[in-house]
């Protein structure tokens, strides 16, 4: 186990080293300049801001001096937000992203697999069509009109949900939650149908049933555990994906949240802020897939992670 763990953390180090590197380059490859929108910019003045915030130097020696400040975690400063440390901006607007993904996994996982479950064991019945009907909906719309619908139908018509959220009340979470989760839910769902047919119908399975257990012991511990792993390993990237919030569900909710300022910094060709934002979206990302490669080996114990 500790030779994988090492073997990992060193993958992890190397993928996140390349996405800085392929980031940072590809960002100063975009034509245009982050002040270009200021006004009355003479040539003195764009010198002087480029050789505040370093735009002057050769690039390599600009991708240097961010690698080292980045090992001291030192994202720099905001180049929109005039005087705000990028790493200030992250530990600002995380916290609503973070507890937004988190309500949003907890509902994607708990009742995908639930629904997963119950479609495999009520197969072709009325209900396992219903239940696979509303998951090939929630697969095939985007997030955005999951997010519209729900706020025309439960904030404005029924008048029951706040459609503005700033996640201070629990009446809040619900709609971005739900918008958020949608998919992920959906697509889980599948998964652990897909799995639980497969699982159900192997021969420990009769064997289980054939000693007189009962169906909930059958089910429960034996097949889930087994039928559970695909979800297991989607799991990590999606609690990743959802926990970094969602831009298009943040910006239509109005949460003040990490993904609405990744993108404006993006637009605004905010240099650092995008750079911070990236490396720290990839670290939750790396990290979240390698917890679930420790986690698959606990809840399989017969899969071989050395090799």
């Amino acid at each position: 186990m500790a030779k994988y763990i090492i073997k990992r953390l060193l993958v992890s180090l190397l993928t996140l080293w390349i996405m800085f590197t392929l980031t940072f380059f590809l960002m100063h490859f975009v034509p245009g300049n982050p002040f270009i929108g200021e006004k009355k910019m003479t040539a003195e003045m764009l010198a002087n801001l480029n050789a505040k915030y370093g735009l002057d130097k050769p690039l390599w020696v600009q991708y240097v001096n961010y690698a080292k400040n980045v090992l001291h975690f030192d994202f720099g400063q905001s180049i929109q937000l005039v005087g705000q440390d990028v790493k200030d901006i992250i530990s600002q607007k995380f916290p609503y992203s973070l507890r937004l993904g988190i309500f949003a996994s907890a509902l994607a996982m708990f009742f995908g697999t639930i629904l997963g479950v119950l479609s495999a064991l009520k197969k072709n019945t009325t209900v396992d069509r219903l239940i696979m009907l509303i998951v090939t909906f929630g697969i095939a719309v985007p997030s955005f009109v999951v997010a519209t619908l729900s706020m025309i139908i439960f904030g404005v018509q029924l008048q029951i949900l706040p459609t503005i959220s700033d996640l201070s009340t629990v009446s809040s979470y619900i709609l971005p939650g739900f918008a958020l989760s949608f998919f992920p839910l959906s697509f889980i769902t599948r998964l652990m149908r897909s799995s639980m047919l497969d699982v159900i119908n192997q021969d420990y399975i009769r064997t289980a049933r054939a000693k007189g257990l009962s169906d909930k012991v059958v089910i429960f511990k034996h097949a889930l555990r087994n039928g559970i792993l695909p979800v297991v390993t989607y799991a990590g990237p999606m609690v990743a994906s959802v926990l970094t919030g969602s831009f298009v569900i943040e910006s239509i909710f109005s949460i003040p949240g990490l993904g609405s300022t990744f993108v404006t910094s993006i637009t605004g060709r905010d240099y650092t802020t995008v750079m911070g934002v990236t490396i720290f979206f990839g670290a939750i990302l790396i990290l979240m897939n390698f917890i679930v490669d420790v986690v698959y080996r606990f809840v399989d114990p017969r899969i071989n992670i050395i090799n």
